[in-house]
């Protein structure tokens, strides 16, 4: 198997898609897949990430038939990688070793997210308090999924910038990729992202590294600030996450948010809408409500519509509304 991210570091830039929970679920990746790499001009992302999956959780068995349906994916999705996260290296081991007979393109390690309840595990960002441990998940990993390529996804640091630090601990193990969100696990998104620290993340990365696959991450709202900003300090691929909300054309070059009228936006969201009912009917319907505030904003009614929509309970109740309101306008 080709190493998908020998691949991708060909390209000038590559965008990815971030992992967000409850958020890049199968039917929300088909959407994006659709409009902005299928469409009639084509584009990205080059590649998807899941949600992130409990490794604990795929390790036992009643935890694994609860979550397995987490890592389902069609064609139209590849390549994609499967992002896991968990403080025990032996769970680590046994997912790995799951995940790698499921297609994916790779495994990701997220070591990242700050959620107060996930990090009290040990896991995510709480693993750059605890780096011997990080490099023990990392190794197995591999040896789970000897066939795949491994990588992480990490911030600069825990409750300060430590980056110099904290990376080459990472890179001692010998990852494929990596992706830097440029804040730490404090700042959460709260404050804006570092990007002055870009380009001497790179030179630190660099020093210890010079194959590793790097993607930045944080704040990056469209293809041509990513573009100029990966190119400027020297990262390969850029990592998008709460710029494609309500925008499954963010990908799409071609595309500009003015062109896309709030008709069209409306009739996305009910197909979107539909296909979570349809892929992650056992889900719950609110879980689908996140994205009716992204897609209906910025035109004349979507206050009211958007209020009436977070009423709904099903796809049913969405179509009636959307259409009703269509009509009116």
């Amino acid at each position: 198997m080709k190493n998908i991210w020998e691949k991708l570091s060909k390209k000038e830039v590559f965008f990815c898609l971030a992992p967000m929970a409850d958020v890049t679920d199968e039917p929300f990746r088909q959407i994006i897949s659709k409009y902005s790499r299928h469409g009639k001009t084509g584009g990205g992302p080059d590649v998807f990430w899941t949600e992130f999956v409990s490794a604990d959780g795929i390790a036992s068995p009643e935890g694994r038939k609860k979550l397995l349906p987490h890592f389902k994916f069609s064609k139209m999705e590849k390549p994609i990688i499967a992002q896991i996260f968990g403080a025990k290296p032996e769970n680590i081991k046994i997912t790995s070793k799951i995940v790698s007979k499921l297609g994916f393109d790779g495994i990701d390690i997220n070591m990242g997210c700050p959620d107060r309840t996930i990090m009290k595990q040990g896991s995510c960002a709480a693993l750059i308090n605890t780096p011997k441990l990080a490099q023990e998940i990392i190794r197995a990993a591999k040896a789970g999924a000897p066939k795949l390529p491994i990588s992480v996804k990490t911030r600069i640091g825990y409750n300060y910038i430590e980056y110099k630090k904290w990376l080459p601990i990472l890179l001692k193990e010998d990852i494929s990729a990596l992706t830097i969100h440029l804040r730490t696990a404090k700042e959460m998104s709260d404050v804006p992202a570092h990007f002055e620290l870009a380009k001497d993340i790179v030179k630190v990365v660099r020093k210890y590294n010079k194959k590793v696959v790097l993607i930045v991450n944080g704040d990056i709202k469209t293809l041509e600030q990513g573009r100029i900003l990966a190119k400027d300090a020297g990262f390969d691929g850029v990592m998008i996450g709460r710029g494609i909300f309500g925008n499954p054309w963010l990908f799409n070059s071609n595309r500009k948010p003015e062109d896309i009228s709030t008709e069209e936006k409306l009739k996305v969201l009910v197909e979107h809408t539909k296909l979570y009912e349809k892929l992650l009917h056992y889900r719950n319907f609110a879980n689908m409500k996140k994205h009716f505030k992204a897609y209906v904003n910025g035109f004349d009614g979507a206050k009211e519509l958007r209020n009436e929509l977070m009423q709904a309970n099903n796809s049913k109740e969405i179509v009636k509304s959307i259409n009703v309101f269509l009509k009116g306008h």
